[in-house]
Parts: C-alpha cells; structure tokens; sequence
C-alpha cells in the first residue's frame, strides 16, 4: 500500500474518532491490505493524536487468547499505543457518548519501572522491570462499523483502543503468580466471567514479553514509567449508561468502572 493510502486511511480512522461516527471495513475496500499496512495507518492516526496535543502514556496487546485469534485467523497478538486521552482515574465516570460502540475488558495493568528492550526479552526480564502491576479495565471500542473486524482493520484502528482506568492495590509482579491468579468480573452486581492470568499467553507476563520483543525487531524499546495492558481475562461485555462493572483479581483486590449519558 502506498503512503499516500496509508495516510488517508489513518486520517480517516482519527477523524471516525473525533466525529465518533464509523467507517467501513478497510479489509472490504482494500482487499490486499497487508498487516504491515495496517501498523502504518496506525501510526498515521496515533500522529494525528500526537499532534492535537496527546501524549504516548504505554501500550496495550489485544488478541492474546485463542478464541479471539481463530476468530480473526491469526496466530500472534497485536498491539496498540495509549495515549493520555485514554487514561480515567478510578471512579471517573465515562461517558458512553464519547465513544461509538463500547465494550468492557478487565485485565492487569503493568507498570514498568525500568526499559525493556527486545529482542530476547524473557519473562524474568519482565518481572525484573516491572514496578506494580494492578487491575484496569479497557473499554475497548471500533471505529469500524458494527465491529465487522478482520486483523488488519482492529491493527489499523489502533487495536481498537477506547479508554481505560487503573485501579486496585499495586505490587510487585514478583510477589505473586500472575498465571494462577483469579479474576472475577462482575457487571451491575452480576458475575458475568471468571478466569485467571493463564488465559493469557499463559501468563500476562509472557504477553509483556512478546511485546517486549516485537516492539525490539521494529527498533521501539518500552520504556520505565510505561502503563502496559498484557490483554483481557474477560469476554468482551457491551456496556451502556448506567452500567457498572467491577473486577476483582487474587492478591491484587478490586476496580470498578461506571458509565452516563
């Protein structure tokens, strides 16, 4: 794809979200597009955000289970760039009316305290780097309309990166099995999933690692204060105003997040 597609589709995707108002597929008007072409047009939009004033804050892997990957017909995870827009404190209602069709996705948050540069990363490099980790959710969210994603498009889409709050009790990552332990999420009072880090790439932090060491073959290190999602224990769960969601994960307690008008 040639770069002055890249850069209207990239254009297109940043204004789909300032506009909230969805485009369709890339993937059915640009049948060749490549999964390299799609990283491009992402980081075509993330410059438009990088321009009006935004910030890279980390980053999120999307993709890490199973499932969603032999829906999409891939065998690797994707990833995406957060950026200072995205970041809510706990208890900072969100406004669905910001968004276009939101979903819900709890997960552990890591915090880096030192670089992590691949390749070679191991999962006792990301231990070592990481400062906390904690509960967060992502409200993901499609600029792609009516979520009719293949790979390339949620890659083009930024991973289909919305919003996210951190909360919960922060420790070391060193402190506890991320692989054995619980998650519970419940949404308006009612368990709607359980799991536990394993469904992650085995562990969330196997998937740092291999976003460590894809980012390291691209010539991008992550960097110590970076806020990383390792990827969704949970289903995706359609949220609305007026809902609350609460995800409790073992040894890191609890966060919530509600949504208005």
């Amino acid at each position: 794809m040639d770069a002055a597609l890249i850069q209207h589709y990239g254009d297109e995707l940043y204004q789909a979200l300032q506009s909230r108002q969805p485009v369709a597929p890339l993937t059915e008007r640009e049948p060749a597009i490549t999964v390299d072409d799609a990283y491009q047009i992402q980081l075509r939009m993330i410059q438009r955000r990088l321009d009006a004033g935004e910030t890279v804050v980390g980053k999120k892997i999307g993709v890490t289970s199973q499932v969603v990957m032999d829906m999409l017909g891939v065998n690797q995870p994707d990833f995406g760039h957060l950026l200072s827009g995205m970041v809510f404190n706990e208890g900072e209602p969100v406004r669905v009316s910001s968004l276009i069709a939101p979903r819900a996705e709890a997960e552990v948050a890591f915090i880096l305290g030192r670089d992590l540069t691949g390749p070679g990363v191991t999962a006792a490099d990301v231990l070592r780097a990481t400062d906390c980790v904690m509960p967060c959710f992502e409200i993901v969210d499609s600029r792609i309309k009516d979520w009719k994603i293949k790979i390339q498009d949620t890659v083009a889409d930024n991973a289909s990166c919305g919003v996210l709050t951190l909360g919960g009790v922060r420790r070391s990552p060193r402190d506890l099995d991320l692989a054995l332990a619980g998650m519970v999420l419940e949404k308006n009072g009612e368990i709607v999933s359980t799991s536990c880090g394993a469904s992650v790439q085995g562990s969330p932090v196997n998937a740092v690692a291999w976003l460590a060491n894809t980012l390291g073959r691209l010539g991008i290190s992550l960097k110590a204060g970076d806020v990383i999602l390792s990827g969704s224990q949970s289903p995706l769960v359609p949220v609305k105003a007026g809902d609350s969601l609460y995800c409790s994960v073992g040894g890191l307690g609890g966060t919530s997040v509600r949504f208005v008008e």
